[in-house]
């Protein structure tokens, strides 16, 4: 690990000033910052710590959702009794995410902004243009099980690792953040993640040194909720496949570089298209590489058992 500085910031606006600086990042839990940095995957200068940032309140809003501080520990949203109750996909989704002991580090806002976990991103030895930016993709022609088949370029086809995010998408959540200029700044949370084009190194439509200081819920939509994922082993793995269903709204994990949301399945339901029908929608334009080429049929049966379950 190469040598750093290091602050505590005292402010958020604070500490978004600060990490714009080149070479500062942010640093909460540390769950997968501290494993890049080891790795020499992330190097950087400087690291100001948003941990003690009192951002961490989950609280009621006047339109009869939730607000998300984003200092929150999975572990701790999971567990609230509102989300349980009100957002079960959410607390579902975060449960099936690494392990308790990473829970109880990792914190909302991080999981967020997490990177990818394509072992080709992990190997300094391999080209990854996520790491280099013109060294070229690894995973086109290589191990590439997990990887994407909606929304990839040739330059990268790597995935998103959240499960919570896809549980935001189909909840239609909200991200606020402060910019280093101290502004307060929301976008939708399908708007925070890019899909890869040409750069796949940029990941955000945040700028640099913005700072997730909170996750909005909206009022719980009507309908049942579920998170279905579908993995190698049953706990501490990635997805290769996951569902987030939210009264009419759905969204895929683990099938791009950003979560997915199901719009073209939910506008073929509301036609009054078949489960199966509205699977296919969805998937139509889905390009699998090789070994990843199941997960195109893996997904079309899990949309299609999923959507009918709720239907009987």
């Amino acid at each position: 690990m190469r040598p750093f500085t290091y602050e505590r910031a005292e402010t958020a606006a604070g500490a978004a000033r600060a990490a714009a600086a080149p070479g500062a990042r942010f640093i909460a839990g540390g769950t997968n910052l501290i494993d890049l940095m080891k790795l020499e995957i992330e190097r950087p200068a400087h690291l100001v710590d948003v941990s003690r940032l009192p951002l961490a309140q989950i609280a009621e809003t006047a339109e009869g959702g939730l607000r998300i501080g984003a200092m929150a520990t999975n572990a701790a949203v999971a567990s609230d009794r509102r989300v349980r109750t009100r957002y079960p996909v959410l607390a579902q989704a975060l449960l099936a995410g690494a392990s308790a002991q990473l829970r109880n580090k990792a914190r909302i806002g991080g999981n967020l902004v997490q990177r990818t976990r394509c072992g080709y991103f992990y190997d300094p030895a391999k080209p990854c243009n996520k790491r280099e930016p013109g060294a070229g993709c690894s995973a086109l022609e290589g191990l590439n099980r997990t990887h994407a088949i909606l929304g990839a370029s040739e330059a990268c086809i790597a995935v998103h690792p959240s499960d919570m995010a896809v549980a935001l998408s189909a909840l239609g959540a909200g991200i606020e953040t402060v910019t280093p200029a101290g502004e307060a700044r929301t976008l939708g949370i399908d708007e925070v993640h890019r899909l890869p084009g040409e750069t796949p190194h940029v990941e955000t439509n945040l700028a640099a040194g913005e700072l997730v200081s909170a996750v909005t819920l909206p009022p719980p939509p009507e309908g049942r909720q579920s998170y279905r994922k579908v993995r190698d082993r049953a706990s501490y793995a990635s997805a290769l496949f996951s569902l987030a269903i939210a009264g009419p709204a759905l969204a895929l994990g683990a099938v791009a570089l950003k979560p997915w949301r199901a719009v073209a399945a939910e506008a073929a339901l509301a036609r009054g298209a078949s489960a199966a029908e509205a699977a296919e929608a969805e998937l139509a334009g889905a390009r699998g590489r090789g070994r990843n080429d199941f997960k195109i049929a893996l997904a079309r049966r899990v949309i299609a058992a999923a959507l009918q379950e709720g239907r009987g």
